[in-house]
């Protein structure tokens, strides 16, 4: 079993649907559930939700930033060139605009964040499973 399996429900928000619009981006299976979509507002909300070893590809938020709340479970985020950093709920993240970085759980956690995001991102290629392997053996890159 999976630990923070309360996670997958939804910590503060709904976990949402499953992420079919951006699964291409994804390594393993995450959930959506968008807070805040106005056209009038430039900055997008979303709670997301990570199974157990669920990550995104390597990305870059261009003319803009992203700010990550992480609300419950164990993850992590990386910065291109940076040790990666273990998260826990409570943890705030800011990725300024044009920093190429990846985040999600933990292998044998869920995890789950707010992302507080503005401008486009760009996504680049999955982070391999070497990189992530070396995380969750303990030895950080």
């Amino acid at each position: 079993m999976a630990k923070f399996e309360q996670v997958k429900n939804g910590v503060i928000f709904p976990a949402g649907e499953k992420n079919e619009a951006f699964a291409q981006f994804f390594v393993g299976q995450s959930y959506l559930k968008t807070l805040v979509a106005d056209p009038a507002v430039s900055v997008g909300v979303g709670n997301v939700t990570f199974e157990p070893g669920c990550r995104n590809n390597w990305h870059i938020h261009r003319g803009g930033f992203q700010l990550l709340l992480v609300t419950g479970g164990e993850g992590w985020y990386q910065e291109e060139g940076k040790v990666a950093q273990f998260l826990r709920a409570g943890d705030v993240i800011v990725t300024h605009d044009g920093v190429k970085h990846w985040h999600g759980a933990s292998k044998d956690s869920w995890f789950e964040h707010i992302a507080i995001t503005s401008g486009t991102p760009e996504w680049l290629e999955p982070v391999s499973d070497e990189i992530y392997e070396a995380l969750e053996s303990g030895d950080l890159k």
